[in-house]
């Protein structure tokens, strides 16, 4: 398909582009939008057409023959693993005798952190990069297609092609030079304080906190992790996203980018939570256990995630989707956007007066959720 000049095809999957070309688009700050962590999640068999995530990444090759610009595209026969739900609209479509699926998705599959959406090495084809995606969509024939996860710098493009835009929230930690997590709590109303130590205490006592990461993590671990990732998996969203060999993969090809944060009860993993380190954000992913203890959850999941940011001088921990039982823990409502394009002008008419409404009642929820973070009000990020 072509846009003036611009000439976009569709790959046959990630595998199929060369890793060395696709990060020429992508850069490699963002761990989830890197060739190694989109192949991987194709090569395990977690994000293929056989699980409702057909890879079709659409791709727009420069002069010198190489991609310069990619699109993530999925073809999706469920909203699934999207953390932007959207099946109010899938039913409300249906029901008025239309097919909401397969529809388009531009997106990391299971994973809810804010990236670009439009991988560019000439940042000058990004309009006609959206425009190939509409042109997918309408060729053929889908109800919609869905960029998730918005980086912030890229959504006004997104809005000067006439997308939708809807809000979200999310709860980020933010690294306000500390040197230690002492500093942090300094930061904190005094009874803040007090609260966070005695959980800290009493989720650790007995155990022994360990973090690995690169040739540290052994099958052992992935071994001990896969038992966790199923039982919260299964409880979640009634069967795991990922396989095994998911895990085994990431340690095999991107390990130096994964901190594995594990709580062993005399030398045996009793609970982990994994993590993926980016350039200045550690991005907190999955979390299970097999031994119910109090607390542990934050401790591995939101408070060694800050020591971990700390000690490498990370400005970030962004812990994942929703919870906002994390405010209590220093991590403050952050804006989450995504994009929509609906061909159908009835249908976007009604999606659109939708977003205004929940726009609204998002944004009035975060402004009050800001007023009330654990901060000293001397203090407040």
């Amino acid at each position: 398909m072509s846009n003036a000049a611009v000439t976009a095809r569709i790959a046959n999957g990630i595998s199929s582009i060369r890793a060395e070309d696709w990060n020429a688009c992508s850069g490699t700050s963002n761990p989830f939008v890197t060739h190694d962590f989109l192949a991987l999640l194709e090569d395990s068999e977690s994000a293929v057409a056989e699980t409702g995530w057909q890879p079709i990444p659409i791709v727009i090759d420069g002069a010198d023959g190489r991609p310069a610009a990619i699109a993530p595209a999925y073809g999706k026969s469920h909203s699934q693993g999207e953390y932007v739900f959207d099946h109010g609209w899938a039913d409300a479509w249906e029901q008025a005798g239309g097919r909401y699926y397969p529809k388009l998705q531009l997106a990391v599959p299971f994973t809810p952190a804010p990236g670009p959406r439009l991988l560019l090495r000439d940042d000058s084809l990004a309009p006609a990069l959206i425009a190939s995606i509409e042109a997918v969509a309408d060729r053929h024939n889908l109800s919609s297609a869905h960029a998730t996860f918005v980086a912030p710098d890229q959504l006004p493009l997104f809005e000067a092609a006439g997308w939708l835009i809807r809000a979200g929230t999310q709860f980020h930690w933010h690294n306000q030079g500390y040197a230690a997590f002492d500093d942090f709590l300094g930061d904190l109303a005094s009874r803040k304080r007090k609260a966070i130590r005695k959980e800290r205490a009493g989720a650790i006592e007995g155990l022994t906190i360990r973090h690995a990461t690169g040739r540290e993590i052994t099958e052992a671990d992935w071994d001990a992790f896969w038992i966790f990732y199923q039982d919260t998996g299964a409880r979640k969203w009634g069967r795991p996203y990922l396989t095994r060999a998911f895990f085994s993969l990431l340690g095999e090809r991107m390990a130096d980018k994964v901190l594995l944060i594990l709580a062993e009860r005399d030398g045996r993993p009793i609970a982990g939570a994994l993590n993926l380190i980016g350039a200045d954000t550690l991005y907190g992913r999955y979390w299970g256990c097999t031994e119910e203890v109090p607390f542990l959850h934050f401790e591995l999941c939101y408070y060694q995630a800050i020591d971990a940011a700390i000690a490498r001088g990370l400005r970030t921990v962004e812990a994942g989707a929703q919870g906002e039982h994390k405010l209590a823990r220093g991590y403050v409502p952050e804006p989450t956007w995504s994009a929509h394009y609906i061909p159908d002008p009835g249908f976007r008419r009604a999606v659109a007066q939708f977003l205004e409404q929940e726009r609204q009642a998002v944004t009035s929820d975060r402004e009050w959720l800001g007023e009330t973070t654990p901060f000293r009000r001397d203090r407040a990020p």
